[in-house]
């Protein structure tokens, strides 16, 4: 068989490059991939090598030559980095070994009808040296795809590190991460352990996305009408999000996360890139309010602004604790609990003991007592509003010291629906009775 191909190298040599211009034709009619990225004369160029790197491999198989795979390599990493989907790169080499089997019987009968039976023995031999071929070809584009992913990866994080962080002008990483001028962003940081991103850190993913891979790598996902975008910045101390709202409301971001219930905050919106730092911050503060009890942990800012005014002011928050609530935090560890436990219960059922009571399963009266109780201890009076807002303040700010230490609250009331109305007949005031 060895001599039968030298005697028609020539000839193999002519109806290859016709074959070329075939498998081009075709190949631009069908894959607009190869037209978009390559166009025909270097399509061409591109398959008529493929060609001959099969004839050439078929050639030294035969004289028991290894094939070289080197030329293979080479295509695959350089389309690799041209963007040439692989599916059709693989489609085009399946279709250029059938042809080239096809183009050797031809030659081969053309050359000597007699001689085509001694040909058969090396289709099992071509095919071979194709799977050779395609096989290094395409462990070389994915080599070269996962380094540009790598790459891709890793300059998003820096251009979303560069916003969130606030380190320099926002035009060029916002421009880079595909974020127009003015919109609506927002920012939401997870806390360390809840995982929130369905995807991996860098890519952009949205509320009803399972894939959020982020399409092309050169550019973000056109964006989604069914929920904001997200793009994810995972780090070891937790997680932050930067959010594309557009229509959507401020709420949406709730849909965002993988796990619900994870602790998050997210800050108010805002309407430029050059805005994100800021909001991170916000978000941060946000976070600090949303202590991790069984009621909902995501934390908007601007639904908790009284709390995150305690958490931003570390000093101040600690001498409210002790001035408003110093007594009740100086009671032995069970009757500081109850008490602090009623007063956070009655504050979120509106200040009405009825529906505390029904809450903290117990007897209205007990309420009325453990608050009177509270009033002796605190000086403080549930029927001053000036009182009440600081025995909530102070409340908040015991939450998030116990939060802050030991990530689980030690007062928070029991997990329940939204209070409901005050029933008629029932009034919202201090359990003290009248004088």
């Amino acid at each position: 068989m060895e001599r039968i191909i030298e005697e028609i190298r020539e000839d193999l040599s002519r109806r290859i490059t016709v074959t070329a211009d075939r498998l081009t034709a075709r190949t631009l009619a069908e894959d607009p991939a190869y037209a978009a990225l390559l166009g025909r004369a270097g399509l061409r160029e591109r398959i008529h090598l493929d060609l001959r790197q099969s004839v050439d491999g078929l050639d030294r198989a035969l004289r028991g030559l290894p094939v070289e795979l080197a030329e293979a390599r080479a295509t695959g990493a350089l389309l690799a980095g041209a963007g040439l989907p692989l599916a059709s790169l693989l489609r085009t080499r399946r279709r250029g070994g059938r042809m080239v089997w096809q183009t050797l019987g031809e030659a081969v009968a053309a050359h000597d009808p007699a001689a085509l039976p001694r040909l058969l023995p090396a289709a099992a031999v071509l095919w071979d040296v194709q799977d050779q071929l395609t096989d290094a070809l395409s462990e070389a584009y994915r080599r070269t795809e996962t380094a540009r992913r790598d790459h891709e990866r890793e300059r998003r994080t820096a251009l979303l590190d560069a916003l969130l962080d606030g380190a320099g002008p926002a035009d060029g990483p916002a421009a880079g991460l595909g974020l127009p001028e003015r919109g609506r962003f927002a920012v939401v940081v997870l806390a360390p352990g809840a995982s929130g991103a369905s995807g991996e850190s860098g890519s952009w993913g949205s509320a009803d996305s399972a894939d959020s891979s982020g399409g092309p790598l050169d550019a973000p996902d056109p964006f989604d009408a069914k929920g904001p975008r997200v793009l994810w910045r995972i780090r070891a101390d937790g997680e932050t999000g930067l959010v594309q709202l557009g229509h959507h409301p401020l709420e949406s971001v709730r849909d965002v996360l993988a796990r619900p219930g994870a602790r998050a905050g997210v800050s108010p919106v805002v309407e430029t890139p050059a805005d994100l730092a800021r909001a991170r911050r916000l978000a941060a503060l946000a976070l600090r309010t949303a202590t991790a009890s069984g009621g909902p942990c995501t934390a908007l800012l601007d639904e908790r602004l009284p709390a995150a005014l305690v958490a931003s002011q570390a000093e101040l928050a600690g001498r409210l604790r002790q001035v408003v609530l110093g007594p009740v935090l100086a009671l032995p560890a069970e009757d500081r609990r109850v008490l602090l436990t009623t007063l956070g219960t009655w504050l979120t059922c509106q200040g009405s003991t009825t529906y505390a009571a029904q809450r903290l399963y117990c007897h209205r009266n007990t309420v009325s007592n453990r608050l009177r109780r509270l009033e002796r201890l605190t000086g403080r009076t549930l029927s001053d509003p000036a009182h009440v807002v600081e025995l909530a303040l102070a409340h908040a700010a015991v939450l998030q010291r116990a939060d802050d230490r030991v990530n689980a609250p030690i007062a928070q009331a029991p997990p329940a629906a939204p209070a409901a109305p005050t029933p008629a007949g029932t009034v919202r005031r201090s359990p003290r009775p009248p004088a």
